[in-house]
């Protein structure tokens, strides 16, 4: 079927609206999708959610638009095709409804044949609803978060996400591909239909490889077509070599079947694309993942699926750039914690190349929270779980597929060990070429009243695995898994494969801190694929799950805690906002954690680092996804001849400081736990420049450089591009960095900023990395966290010139001239 974007000029009301009248009183004001109707909202201290919403409030959204639905369409299906809309939607026509779909994340498609008026105007309304508290353990954001397309086309056509093309074999110069396309008749008489199926190189249409048949679909029925296809000298993709392919699948009506064949005239087909690319995938106990052929070692992280400043909104550009910075680090993969991606995020990996962990669900039907996905999952989890399965079946990028995320059923309660062989079953009847997994952790909960009794119920501590009661009482969970996850159990990697020497196991999440000590067990055991990180990008809710403090007595209950007083809801009060968990904050730039784990993975960079003298000598508690409080700066006014601790990441053999051009010593890197590829060095604080140089073999292969900088003198905008796409969906990043007078940014430079835009664009998002903060990421206005902030521009449907003008208290004001060319 055609997909027509619909995304423009829909009108946007908070509340619930069920009525031409309520539509009357209220106005609403005109939004383009993807829109999320939370992150422009104030946050509240008293929110029901508390951190696990980062203080956002849900509640009752509305999204209506006036769509034009051709007379000359009157013989043909239409519906709308949902991407993901966040949550418990209605979908109404013309006053009546027509569907509805309670997970936020599935896709969904909601048939209109029956209900619309041909050769006039139709009313589209959709309901959201986020007021159930709480339904998550993060920001969900609200609304039409990923956008609307309209679809139409022939009475025979292909089932929305009906196309589905395989690898058999890769072989004497040929890709020997399986093709499956399904065709729904919605007509009154059986009909006969020729189903063909090509290949180009994606961005051609130059046909590689064509193959076809004819298929019998009975009336109101869905048939599926198998056609087999051979494609010579096919380019494999990988992630360093993502190449792919344009599958276009078509179907046309050649007649009717009664007692024979009674053949028409082909006036109308059905087309559908769909990316794709060749590659093989295989998992084993010996030989490890391998793509290809060739074993990969999985450098995974983990991503929840909001966008910083602008909240759930999921636009290509906003994901293509998480993905390119991640590259950039050393990642080749990501796992979709804790629920399925949006569209955009998987083509970016498609395109891009890298590998995708793709997760289904954070809840069965255990509840984690009130309000979550527990309540539908037993009448809705075979349709959600295959909307989602259908949709990314064809992408390469996606190389695993996960039932859950530490599933409360894992010990098999709620009959979970049925429920979990159920769900692999499903995934294989409906893509047979990858290993399925679940992301696993201790028994801090999931067990009866008497089994709990004797195990640790804070939240994933190794302790209480020191006897082999996991691996006992989750073994019959783990049925129909090809791959099990082992959510922060490295501990148990060479003991569980004693006692199961075929499993191959995936470090599904891993604290921040540990990855230097952690890797190397990954690169030596070959059933251990990889580990993914937690995580690898910031995020709002689960606020502040990654901290640190510095004590001096330690008596002090949190010291005594070992953490955990730190952690959520009490140890992250309002206005805690962001994880602060991740490689890279909410804007996109790199973390100490981050430049930490690039030089385990191999990265030859110098990174220095200082933690403030304030907390020298005192005692370091962090959270469990916590990282020592270091930070790239050199800017310690008033702290003068005070004692502060550097800290050096590097791969190489030894490290050398100098403080304004004298060493304060060369020592050895440390390869030992807890923080392997790092070296500390203790001196005075003095104000000028400060020097880290790696050395191998006597000579030097890298350096890292601090200085003092002046006061704040300036502002400088770094845009990522000078034009975008008149298709309301591009984006522009623009960097703000607050400097001295010598160019330098300023990391104590928190000053208040506003900013305005004019011209063929808004201001989608304003904001800093800031994990504490009230700011409205939507009003223009913040205040510069460690010298910067960004502006997020997202273009409009016309062409011209955009504007930003950005400004700061005592500074001069700047601005930058965009283009907005043709779509």
């Amino acid at each position: 079927m055609e997909n027509i974007c619909i995304d423009d000029k829909w009108i946007f009301r908070r509340g619930f609206v069920d009525s031409l009248g309520m539509l009357n009183e209220d106005p609403g004001v005109e939004v383009n999708l993807p829109h999320d109707g939370m992150i422009g909202t104030e946050v509240e201290a008293a929110a029901p959610a508390k951190s696990d919403s980062g203080y956002f409030v849900g509640g009752l959204t509305n999204y209506t638009k006036y769509v034009d639905i051709p007379k000359e369409w009157e013989n043909e299906s239409v519906g709308l095709k949902f991407d993901g809309a966040m949550m418990n939607v209605t979908v109404d026509i013309n006053g009546c409804k027509v569907g509805s779909q309670h997970y936020g994340y599935a896709p969904f498609y909601v048939d209109l044949t029956d209900y619309v008026t041909f050769g006039e105007t139709n009313r589209i309304t959709i309901n959201c609803n986020t007021s159930m508290y709480v339904n998550s353990r993060w920001y969900t954001g609200s609304g039409l978060y990923r956008g609307v397309m309209l679809c139409h086309g022939p009475k025979v056509n292909i089932v929305p996400d009906g196309v589905f093309v395989r690898t058999k074999e890769v072989s004497d110069g040929y890709a020997f591909l399986e093709a499956e396309v399904e065709i729904r008749n919605s007509t009154t008489e059986n009909r006969l239909a020729k189903v063909t199926v090509s290949i180009c190189e994606e961005g051609s249409d130059d046909v590689l490889s064509s193959s076809g048949r004819v298929i019998q679909i009975n009336a109101g029925k869905v048939q599926k077509a198998d056609i087999a296809i051979n494609l010579k000298d096919p380019k494999l993709w990988d992630v360093e070599h993502p190449n792919l392919y344009k599958v276009i699948a078509r179907v046309e009506s050649i007649g009717t079947y009664r007692t024979h064949i009674i053949s028409e005239k082909a006036e109308a087909f059905d087309i559908s694309e769909t990316l794709f690319g060749v590659r093989t995938i295989t998992a084993d106990a010996l030989r490890g993942l391998r793509i290809n052929g060739e074993t990969v070692k999985l450098k995974g992280g983990c991503l929840h699926h909001d966008n910083g400043l602008l909240g759930a909104v999921s636009l290509y550009e906003a994901e293509a750039r998480k993905v390119k910075k991640l590259k950039e680090t050393g990642f080749n993969a990501i796992r979709t914690a804790h629920n399925p991606p949006s569209a955009a995020l998987v083509e970016a990996c498609d395109r891009l190349g890298m590998y995708i962990f793709d997760e289904a669900f954070d809840a069965w039907g255990i509840a984690k929270r009130g309000g979550d996905y527990s309540q539908f999952f037993d009448n809705d989890w075979e349709k959600d779980l295959t909307a989602f399965i259908r949709r990314d079946r064809n992408h390469p990028s996606v190389i695993i597929w996960s039932t859950g995320n530490e599933i409360p059923e894992r010990g098999g309660l709620n009959d979970g060990y049925a429920i979990a062989t159920k769900l692999a079953d499903t995934i294989k009847k409906l893509d047979g070429t990858r290993p399925v997994s679940n992301g696993i952790c201790s028994l801090w909960s999931g067990l009866d009243d008497e089994l709990m009794k004797g195990q640790s119920q804070m939240q994933n501590s190794s302790e209480g695995l020191i006897d082999t009661s996991w691996e006992t009482i989750t073994e019959p969970f783990t049925n129909g898994l090809d791959i099990v996850g082992y959510n922060y159990m490295e501990e148990l990697y060479e003991r569980d494969h004693e006692l199961f020497p075929e499993r191959v196991m995936l470090g599904s999440e891993n604290f921040p801190k540990e990855i230097g000590f952690r890797w190397p067990l990954v690169e030596r055991l070959p059933y251990v694929i990889g580990d993914f990180t937690w995580t690898a990008w910031d995020y709002l809710g689960e606020a502040g799950i990654g901290k640190a403090a510095y004590i001096e007595d330690e008596n002090d209950p949190v010291v005594k805690s070992n953490g955990w007083a730190l952690m959520p809801s009490a140890g992250s009060p309002y206005p805690w906002r962001c994880a602060n968990d991740a490689d890279y904050d909410i804007l996109g730039h790199l973390m100490p954690q981050g430049a930490y784990r690039s030089v385990v993975w191999g990265n030859e960079k110098t990174y220095l680092f200082t933690l403030h003298p304030e907390y020298f000598g005192k005692i370091e508690v962090m959270t469990m996804w916590g990282f020592p409080a270091i930070t790239p700066t050199w800017n310690y006014k008033g702290w003068e001849n005070k004692p502060v601790r550097l800290v050096v990441f590097s791969k190489a053999e030894e490290v050398e400081v100098f403080v304004n051009g004298k060493s304060i010593g060369r020592k050895p890197v440390n390869m030992e736990r807890p923080m392997p590829n790092s070296a500390y060095f203790d001196t005075e604080y003095a104000p000028g420049k400060v020097e880290a140089v790696s050395y191998a073999g006597g000579k030097e292969v890298s350096r890292d450089i601090l200085v003092t900088t002046g006061e704040p003198a300036r502002i400088r905008l770094i845009p990522e591009k000078k034009t975008a796409k008149a298709d309301g969906h591009d984006l522009i990043y623009v960097g703000i960095e607050i400097t001295d007078n010598e160019g330098n940014v300023v990391p104590c430079g928190e000053l208040k900023i506003n900013a305005e835009v004019s011209g063929c664009a808004v201001l989608a998002g304003f904001g800093s990395g800031n994990p504490k903060t009230e700011d409205n990421y939507t009003d223009g206005e913040s205040e510069s966290f460690r010298g910067r902030a960004m502006a997020i521009l997202r273009s409009g449907y016309s062409k011209g010139k955009v504007i930003i003008k950005v400004s700061a208290d005592g500074l001069d004001s700047v601005q930058e001239d965009f283009e907005l060319d043709s779509q």
